[in-house]
């Protein structure tokens, strides 16, 4: 799944509308097609309880529930419920987002398909000053103010991007004045500091599941004296899975690093605080992330909390021991390269292959499996936990271990019966433990429950992609003719086990034609993007306003939030409010940027008329501001005087100067 042709279903227990141009600023900058649907106002439980809500109705999205305890009675506990009966209903994930004074953030914790964004998170990420609006709530029940719909809006994208974009996997970071200031070449390794909050965050990102590696032109004997001189450094060699210290070009270390740990270019992010490196990598690389580091150390927490691509929303336990399986695999490769007989290594190895039904506790990274696995998958369909535990056919996950250790939850298959056969829907294995025998174990497995089936052939689709040509290739070893369709015998299959002749191992070096990733600029948005008050800014910037040339100063401020709320560029004095696309949201909105700009306080009924025109409403705006004469009493009086001729205005300006 991705963010291309993508609905937001939204459903809140307040009105929600804001958040709509949020949500379309975004699909702007992050080059996605965004759709934005609204169930009911404050129905959130029987949006989740309707077979035909927008929910239901949901196929590649995210639905969103933005609720607060206040509106459900004071308590979160009805709609923890209902979600349990509901969430599996779904083709997308639900994301639950606790709006201030919304209480706890246990709500659906464990539940598949469910996501919580609490009220905490956020304004840990998007703090946004006086988040309430007391008059917007009277007026529309709006309760929030511009500044927190940014933050909330820009929260949901942000957790739908994480959810829904293939993942980078490893991070390669450069030495000098990124890990610590200073050049240990030069500065000696005692002369280096250690940029400690970046260190940490790296050491967090490790802990998440991903790899790190070094890749910095120095010597490495200068850089491993500078690791060992700083032994209170939070990050030690020892958390790195691989390193490439010389002084060749970075691009060319980053494919090296690529090749020997297994994956693809496409899979890492090089942290550097050089610029030019970065653009460089980028030149020559681009399927792979370069960020360059703010030149102010100071920056450097902040602008790494706000690089979206570093976000972690599901972290399996599979994660937490990449890295070990990391080094198990490096283990693994040494002996192989080391032994004399490959059959009687492979045989050896006392290979444990474990085939069970898909349970709730395995769903997350079922799902993960799907985002993840590029090399070995048959057809490489992207699924959500909601989309798997709604799945009507038969899902397996498979486990695996040997003498180098457990590898955990490492393959999934997706099948029906279909006439004579088992029709794989899916097929995949990590490609950490490939040239194992797993994948043979789990074909073998698949003729067996077709026999225990009574059926007599094991059809297997498989899409060609750029970087699948190890599943495909395993095919073709165990006897399939190149396919789409490969067609087995289930008696054939039973107790098939690896050969030489059927060894497939991942690819050691990067594909010659690599996906390309939807370029977004995670650089920008975390130096530009990254507070409420920017993001409404670059909101109001994109419609670019027209001449206002002969408009008052008022005149012009209206007209630009005019532009804003009504997504027009062209604003003339006779246009009408209502006519232009006005509602009776906007209408509230308006009263709102017009005290924000104005320090004026309109009331309903100077903005809820048919015949709201912009010149009208300046007139009431001057009004207003002249000390409180009543709107009415303003308009004849400037009537009055637009009737006068120049000698009668001078006349009265005489009689003004005399009375003073």
């Amino acid at each position: 799944m991705s963010l291309s042709s993508f609905r937001f279903a939204i459903s809140a227990s307040f009105t929600s509308e804001p958040i709509q141009h949020v949500i379309d600023f975004w699909g702007r900058r992050l080059g996605a097609t965004f759709e934005v649907v609204f169930a009911p106002y404050n129905q959130p439980l029987q949006t989740l309880l309707d077979p035909a809500s927008v929910f239901a109705s949901n196929t590649h999205g995210l639905n969103v529930l933005l609720v607060r305890a206040q509106d459900l009675g004071g308590t979160l506990d009805e709609l923890a419920g209902v979600l349990r009966g509901a969430a599996g209903r779904f083709s997308v994930p639900v994301l639950v987002c606790l709006c201030p004074e919304a209480g706890g953030t246990a709500l659906a914790d464990g539940l598949a398909g469910v996501q919580v964004l609490a009220a905490e998170e956020v304004e840990r990420l998007y703090p946004a000053p006086a988040p309430y609006d007391p008059e917007a709530e009277r007026l529309g029940r709006i309760p929030y103010s511009e500044l927190y719909f940014c933050a909330l809006g820009t929260a949901v994208v942000r957790r739908a991007h994480a959810l829904f974009t293939p993942p980078y996997k490893a991070i390669a970071l450069d030495c000098d004045n990124t890990l610590w200031q200073g050049i240990c070449g030069e500065d000696g390794p005692s002369g280096v500091s250690p940029v400690a909050p970046l260190q940490e965050f790296m050491l967090g990102q490790r802990a998440a599941g991903m790899l790190l590696a070094l890749n910095s032109k120095n010597n490495e004997p200068d850089v491993v004296e500078t690791f060992a001189a700083n032994p209170g450094m939070p990050l030690g060699l020892e958390h790195f899975a691989a390193r490439r210290l010389n002084w060749e070009s970075k691009a060319d270390n980053l494919a090296s690093l690529a090749a020997e740990l297994g994956l693809g270019v496409d899979s890492f992010i090089l942290v550097d605080d050089n610029p030019k490196e970065c653009a460089e990598v980028a030149e020559s690389l681009p399927e792979a992330l370069a960020v360059a580091l703010p030149a102010d150390v100071e920056r450097i927490p902040a602008f790494l909390g706000h690089v979206w691509a570093f976000d972690h929303p599901v972290v399996t336990e599979e994660d937490r021991n990449r890295n070990v399986y990391y080094a198990q695999a490096r283990d693994f490769g040494r002996e192989v390269r080391a032994a004399t007989n490959l059959r009687e290594f492979v045989a050896g190895l006392g290979l444990r292959v474990a085939v069970a039904p898909l349970g709730e506790d395995r769903l997350s990274r079922a799902a993960q499996l799907t985002q993840r696995t590029n090399q070995f998958n048959f057809t490489t369909v992207r699924r959500s936990e909601a989309e798997l535990a709604a799945l009507e056919g038969a899902c397996v996950v498979v486990e695996a271990s040997d003498r180098f250790g457990e590898y955990g939850t490492v393959g999934l298959m997706i099948f029906e019966a279909a006439g004579d056969a088992i029709e794989v829907d899916t097929f995949l294995l990590s490609c950490r433990v490939l040239g194992r025998g797993v994948e043979h174990r789990m074909l073998a497995w698949l003729g067996e429950e077709a026999l225990r089936r009574g059926l007599r052939f094991v059809d297997a689709r498989v899409e060609e992609t750029a970087r699948n040509a190890p599943a495909r290739q395993f095919l073709q070893s165990v006897g399939g003719h190149p396919g789409p369709l490969y067609r087995f015998e289930a008696a054939a299959l039973r107790g098939l086990e690896w050969s030489p002749a059927t060894s497939v191992s991942a690819p050691r070096a990067a594909q010659a034609k690599r996906a390309q990733r939807r370029a977004v600029d995670y650089t920008a948005i975390a130096n530009e993007l990254a507070t409420p008050e920017q993001i409404l800014e670059a909101m109001r910037r994109e419609v670019p306003a027209t001449d206002r040339a002969g408009m008052s100063e008022v005149e012009r401020g209206l007209a630009d939030i005019w532009s804003d709320l009504l997504k027009r560029p062209s604003i003339e004095l006779s246009d009408n409010f209502f006519d232009l696309g006005g509602h009776s949201l906007l209408a509230v909105l308006l009263i709102l940027r017009v005290k924000e700009a104005f320090g004026v306080e309109l009331t309903i009924d100077d903005v809820y008329s048919s015949t709201l025109t912009l010149d009208e409403l300046s007139r009431k705006v001057e009004a207003y501001q002249a000390g409180g004469v009543d709107p009415a009493e303003y308009e004849a009086l400037v009537a009055e005087i637009e009737g006068l001729s120049d000698e009668e205005v001078q006349a009265l300006l005489a009689r003004e100067d005399l009375g003073a």
